[in-house]
C-alpha cells in the first residue's frame, strides 16, 4: 500500500490491541502527515491470568498504557467507549457510536479486526468489533437516514469512507512497509506491560521483528503489516 490516508480511524476492541497489529502503519502515516483517531471499544478489564489483579485495577492500567502508547506513536485523539471486556454485541447502540465517530472524523480509511477468520481462533470482541465497524462504514455512516438523529440533532453529515483495512486476516492482500517505523511500534508495544507477562525488552523486540518479517508477505519489504482491504466508491 503506497498511498498514505490522510485521516484514519482505528476501531480497537481492547486497549493496546492496535499496537500489536497496526502501530507500524499508524506511526508511518502520522510521520507523513496523517491525522489518526483511536476508538477503544472496551475497558480491557478481563484479559489477565493473574489472580491478584482486580478488574478495576486492570482497566485502569490498560487505560494508562493505551494513552502512553498513543503518545509514543503520535496519535492525536483517543476515544474510549468503556464497554465491558468480552461484552461487545452487534447491536444498534454500539453501531451508532461507531457511526458517530466516523461522521465526526470523516476518515479516508478505517482499520479494525478481520471479522471473518475461519481457521484461527479469534476473541469474540474482535469478531464483533470488525463486523460492527464494517456495517458502520457501509451503509450506516453513508446514508443520513441511518441513525437519523445523528444528522438531525447533532449535525453530523453522512460520510463515505473509501477504504477498510482488516488486521488479523487469513487472506491478506495489502501490505504496508514499516521498516522506518518498526522501532516506534516496538516502543508502543512495550508500554502495555500488563499484557506482556514479564517479557523482557529483548524478547519483545525479537517478537516484533519476527512479526514484521511475516507481515511483509511478498511485498519485498523487510518489515511490514498485512491487511485485507475493502474499497468503496466515494
Amino acid at each position: 500500500m503506497d498511498d498514505t490516508p490522510q485521516r484514519v480511524l482505528v476501531v480497537i476492541p481492547h486497549p493496546n490491541d492496535a499496537e500489536f497489529w497496526c502501530a507500524g502503519s499508524v506511526a508511518k502515516w502520522i510521520s507523513e502527515g496523517a491525522a489518526v483517531r483511536y476508538v477503544i471499544c472496551t475497558d480491557g478489564s478481563k484479559g489477565t491470568s493473574d489472580p491478584g489483579v482486580s478488574a478495576a485495577g486492570l482497566a485502569a492500567a490498560r487505560e494508562r498504557e493505551q494513552a502512553e502508547a498513543a503518545r509514543e506513536l503520535g496519535v492525536q485523539e483517543v476515544v474510549s467507549l468503556g464497554r465491558p471486556d468480552g461484552g461487545l454485541e452487534d447491536v444498534d447502540d454500539f453501531r451508532r457510536e461507531l457511526v458517530r465517530q466516523i461522521r465526526q472524523m470523516r476518515p479516508d480509511a478505517v482499520l479494525c479486526p478481520e471479522p471473518y477468520r475461519k481457521n484461527l481462533a479469534w476473541h469474540r470482541d474482535n469478531r464483533i468489533a470488525g463486523q460492527v465497524a464494517l456495517d458502520a462504514v457501509f451503509p450506516c455512516a453513508r446514508d443520513h437516514l441511518h441513525f437519523e438523529e445523528l444528522w438531525r440533532d447533532e449535525g453530523l453529515e453522512p460520510h463515505k469512507t473509501g477504504t477498510v483495512l482488516f488486521w488479523g486476516t487469513e487472506a491478506p492482500d495489502t501490505f504496508v512497509d514499516i521498516g522506518g517505523s518498526l522501532e516506534s511500534k516496538a516502543r508502543a508495544v512495550k508500554t502495555g506491560k500488563s499484557r506482556l507477562a514479564g517479557r523482557t525488552d529483548e524478547e519483545v523486540d525479537a517478537f516484533i521483528r519476527r512479526q514484521g518479517e511475516e507481515g511483509a508477505g511478498d511485498s519485498g519489504a523487510s518489515y511490514g503489516e498485512a491487511f485485507r482491504r475493502i474499497t468503496f466508491r466515494t
